[in-house]
This record gives structure tokens, C-alpha cells and sequence, in this order.
């Protein structure tokens, strides 16, 4: 059975190689989103990349794939520290919802360490960098196969 799935990526991702390449590395969204690409065709998965600045547009989105993919997998950047929309629209959310991040958030600063993503999320995966985002291709792959 092969999957649909949905990876959202949130502000200043679209940022990637310039901002920080300390902790983000020198490699675009573009590089990640191919990364996912190709691990989503090596597992059999159908995947669609989304990638907003706005948090009323994620919320958006979020609801839109109610129904229409099996599984999220949302980097959300800072959003996923305070944003209680975007935690409200995951959960109503119906399918599988992978947290994912390239830095590790509680090896960081203190405002990072709290996810208000995290209660509404099956599994996380952080501070892997690209192989996160192949990571979690397997992950929510693992998930919906149970």
C-alpha cells in the first residue's frame, strides 16, 4: 500500500545555507526536501512538500490534509515552541504527525526545550540534520504500517 504523506516546513526554513549554517549546515530546503523525496520513493510513500512563513497558512494546510494524506511530518521551526493553533489543528488532525527538527531544541537554548507540538505528535526526531528528513520518512512509514 503506498502511502501519502505531507512534510510541512515552517518560518525561516526556506532559509537553510544562509541563516546559522553553524547549527543548520550550508545545505537548502531544496537539499532536504530532495532528501525526503528520495527516501519516500525507496519506502513506497507518495509525498507532497508545503513550506509557509505564515503560521495561519500552516494551520490551513493542516487542515486541508485531513483526509487527504495518511501522515504529516512538520518541521515547524520556532512556531512549535509557543504556536497553540498549530498544536490545536494537529489535533484534530486524523493521521500519523512525525515532529521533526535538524538541530536538537533541548540541546539548545532554554526556550527551545518545550514543544507544544509534542503532545499531539506520534514520534520526534531531532538534531540529525538531512538524515532526519530521511529518518522520518521511515518513521511514519513504520507508524502507518503499525
Amino acid at each position: 500500500m503506498i502511502h501519502k504523506i505531507l512534510l510541512i516546513n515552517g518560518p525561516n526554513l526556506s532559509q537553510l545555507s544562509i541563516r546559522q549554517p553553524d547549527i543548520y549546515g550550508d545545505m537548502t530546503l531544496a537539499d532536504y526536501e530532495s532528501v525526503a523525496k528520495k527516501s519516500a520513493v525507496e519506502n513506497d510513500i507518495e509525498l507532497d512538500c508545503f513550506n509557509s512563513e505564515s503560521e495561519a497558512e500552516i494551520v490551513a494546510q493542516i487542515h486541508r490534509a485531513n483526509g487527504l494524506y495518511d501522515g504529516l511530518i512538520v518541521n515547524l521551526g520556532a512556531l512549535t515552541h509557543y504556536s497553540w493553533s498549530i498544536s490545536d489543528a494537529l489535533a484534530g488532525y486524523g493521521g500519523k504527525v512525525i515532529e521533526l527538527h535538524i538541530s536538537n531544541p533541548a540541546a539548545r537554548e532554554p526556550h527551545r526545550h518545550v514543544s507544544v507540538v509534542a503532545p499531539v505528535s506520534d514520534g520526534l526526531i531531532s538534531g540529525f540534520g538531512l538524515l532526519g528528513y530521511k529518518l522520518a520518512i521511515v518513521a511514519i512509514k513504520g507508524l502507518l504500517n503499525g
